[in-house]
């Protein structure tokens, strides 16, 4: 049985350019900052983003959590989403390792705005509350389907943040799904913000590894927090060629995913009990309620692997489902066909 694997796009295999990249990758200690493969992609992912510098790091909570560290103080809150991934998936990290505190904020569709971020921000407060020392955004928003920001919107956020002497992170895990929404270029979206984390090892494909982008000072700072947390990889290159295959010829094919994954909407939408408005899916990810099926998440993640199919609920009432470039049109109609065998239309 053909496995169709729909958990999440972390699930995709290196290509065979990958694999022949990582198989003659030139390399150094890149401790010492002698890798020379590692440099080169540090250098790309820099010259793409427009930013002063870029580090490698070994996942995106690491990336993200480096600049929570040197963008806050200990005993200040950090605003964000409240389904964002800093708040909800990275095992309380920032509490650990920034002693700092989270304000969640509800967004409209896991999208904030100035108005929304502004209500929940300290600033020159009362010394009995606990003030706010960052502001990060997550686009494209995991949680709540893959949502894109506008970035004017973003610009909006970045610029009054910064007015009242805040720094703003941007969670891009894939923000070059959202530079293919937006029709823009990455460095763009990332432009306002004082440091973004990027992944290379979800959409684009490569087997391990993001990006931090910033100014040079900042990213010279994240390399040491980057060792203290145990990130110093030797000899990366191996891993890093991945990533410059990956950083240079896969977003080009992300729009082949928000396809498959408009596709994916359209047909759930059409079987009774179902509920998700296709006009919402903006990326590759597919975020629908089964409550009126009469089947839990588990149920239906039971069904759906007996089948061949692989996807997770995500609480008891939503499924969601992440196309990949290992997830072709033909595995999107199978998953459908699947589907339609124990849910009605």
């Amino acid at each position: 049985m053909e496995i169709i694997d729909l958990r999440s796009d972390t699930v995709t295999k290196p290509t065979l350019a990958m694999r022949r990249a990582m198989a003659e990758a030139e390399v150094g200690d890149d401790v010492y900052i002698e890798d020379p493969t590692v440099n080169r992609l540090q250098e790309r992912a820099a010259e793409i983003f427009e930013k002063e510098a870029a580090l490698f790091v070994p996942s995106g909570t690491m990336g993200n959590q480096i600049c929570v560290k040197l963008l806050t103080r200990p005993g200040t809150e950090v605003v964000l989403e409240e389904r964002s991934h800093i708040f909800n998936y990275e095992m309380g990290a920032s509490a650990v390792l920034s002693s700092v505190t989270f304000r969640p904020v509800r967004g409209e569709d896991g999208l904030l705005n100035w108005k929304m971020v502004s209500s929940a921000i300290h600033h020159q407060a009362p010394y009995y509350v606990t003030k706010t020392s960052l502001v990060t955004l997550e686009n494209s928003h995991n949680m709540a389907g893959g949502s894109v920001i506008p970035t004017n919107i973003a610009k909006e956020i970045c610029d009054e943040a910064h007015a009242l002497g805040l720094p703003v992170h941007l969670d891009g895990a894939r923000v070059f799904n959202t530079a293919i929404a937006l029709n823009e270029a990455v460095a763009v979206i990332a432009r306002p913000f004082d440091s973004v984390m990027f992944c290379l090892s979800k959409g684009l494909g490569a087997p391990v590894g993001s990006m931090i982008v910033g100014r040079k000072d900042f990213i010279n700072e994240a390399r040491n927090w980057r060792k203290l947390l145990g990130g110093g990889m030797r000899q990366a290159g191996v891993l890093a060629a991945a990533g410059l295959i990956a950083l240079e010829e896969s977003p080009e094919v992300l729009s082949e995913d928000h396809a498959n994954a408009k596709r994916l909407a359209e047909g759930l939408a059409e079987l009774r009990g179902i509920k998700i408005d296709p006009e919402r899916v903006q990326t590759n990810i597919v975020i629908f309620d089964i409550s009126a099926t009469g089947l839990t998440t588990l149920q239906l993640t039971a069904e759906l692997k007996s089948r061949g199919v692989l996807a997770n609920g995500i609480n008891l009432r939503e499924m969601r489902m992440v196309t990949h470039y290992d997830v072709d049109r033909e595995m999107i109609d199978q998953t459908l066909k699947v589907a339609k065998e124990f849910v009605s239309k």
